[in-house]
């Protein structure tokens, strides 16, 4: 069996279909721990984890997205790094989304977006979930069975955050064909903007939010996308285009593919447990209490990345300046210091709610009441319309010997299918 002080966490393909016993390794030697062959610092427990999030000023999050592969032009020396940081951030992949901005530029970009998830307009959007559920349902409800993923999580989860944004109900097909999640998948990406030469594939996206925007400065509406385009930064200064358009794209990068993963996760549980679906049939008010162990069993976001500004301490355990702090949701989601018998799945877990799946202090995730609701009004709505939802087992094996496949990717925690079968609720017995 392979050993954590030589087991690469970037490429170790069998850590893509199960993390959680590296995880146990690595928080059993110590929820602090330096791993010399990576050059990171992993954090696995739920309280070290917590502590990292919240120390904004000595732990930045410029390298959210890409750990300890940041590169900067200068070395990293010394017991103070953050001359270095904030001068050459720049050069980081993302740097001018908020992911991986700090105080008080993120506070700034982050209070911009949070105009937009006001509680009025969640319940606004509400609304549009539950047409649109009903709606993708209808599509995949005469075959019985389907590929939930591509069918019904990644474009209900898109069309979601187009409605919040705004995005007129007419324009929603060009979206779905631009994300791919045509009705008949094609290629990523607006067919007037494509070619070998359009290396951001998302440019199609960047260029829609600059035209609603621009539209609407010249010529308000009484339409979201006018509040939008209208919104000021708490000093009350105006953002310029570029900056509401990152806002907007970063809602659809961060929000569609996570929630597609939480939806994921949700259908495969319920398929492997029939019980459970008629128990969630009779009492939809434990529904928002199986998401949120959904949520924590299966971080969407299993690793989150940190550098540390100046060299400081966490839990015991000295962190030199310039180090890459490596936060390990899925492990701190499982510490069994914070859930008891954290490897099962308990509906009735009675501090479920206290997972980090979206992540923690500033930098927590602004879309996460989005992602709740999404997941429970797509689960009322699919027991609603299906019985006997259950694994395709030309697909994915018969019981005792299931096979899945998962994104290989060590950010993301997510299938890349899940084949059902079920039974139309009006033709069930």
């Amino acid at each position: 069996m392979k050993n954590w002080k030589t087991i690469d966490y970037f490429a170790d393909e069998a850590l893509v279909s199960d993390p959680y016993h590296y995880y146990d390794d690595l928080r059993d030697e110590c929820p602090v721990l330096h791993l010399s062959h990576l050059g990171v610092v992993a954090v696995t427990g739920y309280d070290e984890a917590s502590e990292v999030y919240r120390r904004t000023d000595e732990f930045s999050s410029c390298n959210s997205v890409v750990g300890p592969f940041a590169a900067f032009p200068v070395p990293l020396e010394g017991e103070d790094v953050s001359a270095v940081i904030d001068r050459h951030r720049d050069q980081l992949p993302m740097h001018e989304h908020m992911v991986t901005m700090d105080p008080p530029d993120h506070t700034r970009e982050r209070a911009l977006l949070m105009k937009l998830l006001t509680p009025r307009r969640l319940r606004e959007n509400e609304a549009f979930m539950e047409r649109l559920a009903d709606r993708q349902l209808d599509e995949i409800l005469r075959t019985g069975r389907c590929e939930f993923i591509h069918a019904y999580a990644q474009p209900f989860a898109m069309l979601v955050v187009a409605d919040v944004l705004g995005v007129p109900e007419s324009d929603h097909d060009r979206f779905r064909e631009g994300f791919g999640l045509s009705r008949t998948p094609g290629k990523l990406g607006d067919p007037d903007e494509g070619g070998a030469e359009n290396l951001n594939a998302l440019g199609w996206l960047d260029a829609c939010f600059t035209a609603y925007i621009e539209d609407r400065r010249r010529s308000p509406r009484a339409d979201v996308l006018t509040d939008l385009a209208r919104s000021t930064y708490p000093d009350g200064t105006t953002p310029d285009v570029t900056s509401i358009v990152r806002s907007a794209t970063f809602l659809f990068a961060a929000g569609q593919e996570t929630t597609a993963r939480l939806l994921a996760t949700a259908l495969k549980h319920l398929a492997e447990h029939p019980a459970l679906q008629d128990e969630l049939r009779e009492h939809k008010e434990r529904i928002p209490d199986f998401v949120e162990e959904a949520l924590r069993m299966e971080s969407p976001v299993k690793t989150d990345f940190r550098l540390t500004r100046r060299t400081t301490n966490v839990c015991g355990v000295d962190i030199a300046a310039g180090t890459p702090v490596m936060l390990l949701n899925g492990a701190a989601n499982r510490d069994p210091r914070r859930f008891e018998s954290p490897h099962e799945f308990r509906i009735d877990r009675d501090n479920a709610q206290a997972h980090i799946a979206f992540g923690r202090g500033a930098h927590a995730c602004p879309g996460g009441p989005l992602a709740r609701a999404e997941a429970r009004v797509s689960l009322e709505r699919i027991l609603y319309c299906m019985r006997n939802i259950r694994l395709a087992e030309d697909q994915h094996g018969s019981p005792g010997a299931r096979r899945f496949a998962y994104e290989p990717t060590w950010l993301l925690r997510g299938l890349s299918e899940l084949h059902l079968e079920f039974t139309p609720a009006a033709t069930s017995g």
